[in-house]
């Protein structure tokens, strides 16, 4: 009897054993959340002249921006500029409620301040929190108020399926957008502003003594990349918006969902080279840094499919001798190939997107220069965003 209970004991400890494993097969892999071909991922490439789509992987599925949503920060800083509404050399006063804003930020103590010319470069670069809460509350009142004002200006501007809480890109529940929504934003800050996208170019940002370094790497990086921005909290993964312009072609290309900045910019400079040949412009080929960065495909990619055009499938570019880049970023060129399905589709009818399913989590918005480790000590001190 106790030779069969043992026996019964053994088989119960390995049956228990059996369902934890497949129990724990059958939860998500957390380091797949946010990747190329995840469910956070998307990404559209258009032609900026007449917006045409080259290239379409869910570009109408809701997506949290991070702090993309400083695109339309600034969008509404030029038209307020442009309007007389306020002037380069204008003061934006930090007040308490800016300033407690987590990191990114300036870390200007309330009461101070900084010029408008100074906050444009601070949210290109640093990509700052405070700043962009101090700028809404500079131009609407109230950082409430002026996220309203953001709503409303891009809804005009043909953004259908955005909504803006605040000023940042902070988390929250009901801020989101698309992929197309944040192209229509890139597109329109080069044709309404052309005279201050050069802001979008900017590789550092002296501030006192430091050189602030931009988040957006594929600045030199990338042959023919000028802007815009990049975004990142943990609900969204690693998102960009780029524009490019290469033989007097202009693409802007918008991609969400990156599991780390470097699989982000590889991908989207993937994305454009094939915006670029269906274009017919001649194909670059990638810096001898990035060849040798190349990371080893990832488990989860989708295979490739070449983009049809004109009833004809397009072979991958061939190379050619790279245009050396006046300015040059430190890190490695983030041009390979990285696939994904993409397919060709008509601008989608206005409608109003379903809430997102990834809940925004603690919010870690440190841009995508940061390291890893930087960004889970800011995640555990920082708190959760309350729900609206």
């Amino acid at each position: 009897m106790r030779i069969r209970r043992q026996g019964l004991g053994s088989l119960a400890v390995r049956l228990t054993v059996l369902v934890l494993g497949v129990a724990l097969a059958a939860l998500p892999w957390r380091g797949a959340e946010a990747q190329i071909g995840s469910a956070r991922y998307s990404a559209i490439v258009v032609e900026a002249r007449t917006g045409t789509i080259l290239i379409d992987a869910g570009a109408d599925e809701p997506r949290f921006p991070a702090s993309l949503t400083k695109m339309m920060t600034i969008y509404m800083l030029f038209e307020a500029l442009r309007d007389g509404r306020t002037q380069l050399n204008s003061r934006v006063v930090m007040s308490e409620e800016a300033a407690s804003r987590p990191p990114s930020k300036l870390g200007i103590p309330p009461g101070r301040g900084l010029t408008v010319e100074q906050a444009i470069l601070a949210l290109v670069t640093k990509s700052a929190n405070d700043v962009a809460a101090a700028v809404g509350e500079h131009l609407g009142g109230s950082e409430e108020r002026f996220a309203q004002m953001m709503t409303m200006r891009a809804r005009s501007l043909g953004m259908t399926q955005t909504r803006f809480r605040n000023a940042s890109g902070l988390p929250d529940w009901e801020q989101v957008t698309t992929a197309r929504d944040m192209a229509t934003l890139g597109r329109r800050l080069f044709t309404d502003f052309p005279n201050r996208y050069h802001y979008f170019g900017t590789v550092h940002f002296a501030w006192g003594r430091a050189q602030i370094r931009n988040h957006n790497r594929m600045l030199g990086d990338y042959d023919g990349a000028d802007g815009i921005k990049t975004g990142f909290i943990n609900a969204s993964g690693f998102n960009i918006v780029t524009s490019a312009q290469r033989d007097g072609v202009r693409l802007v290309g918008a991609t969400f969902g990156g599991s780390s900045w470097v699989e982000r910019d590889r991908h989207m400079g993937a994305l454009l080279d094939q915006g670029f040949a269906r274009m017919g412009v001649a194909p670059r080929a990638p810096s001898s840094v990035m060849a040798a960065a190349a990371p080893a495909p990832r488990r989860n990619t989708p295979a490739a499919r070449p983009v049809a055009q004109n009833n004809q499938r397009l072979a991958q570019p061939a190379q050619a001798q790279r245009r050396p880049q006046q300015q040059v970023a430190s890190a490695p060129n983030r041009q390979g190939q990285v696939a994904v399905p993409v397919r060709q589709t008509q601008t989608a009818a206005a409608r109003t997107p379903p809430r997102p399913a990834a809940r925004p989590a603690q919010r870690v918005e440190q841009g995508s220069a940061v390291s890893g480790a930087q960004r889970q000590q800011t995640a555990n001190a920082a708190p959760r965003p309350a729900q609206r």
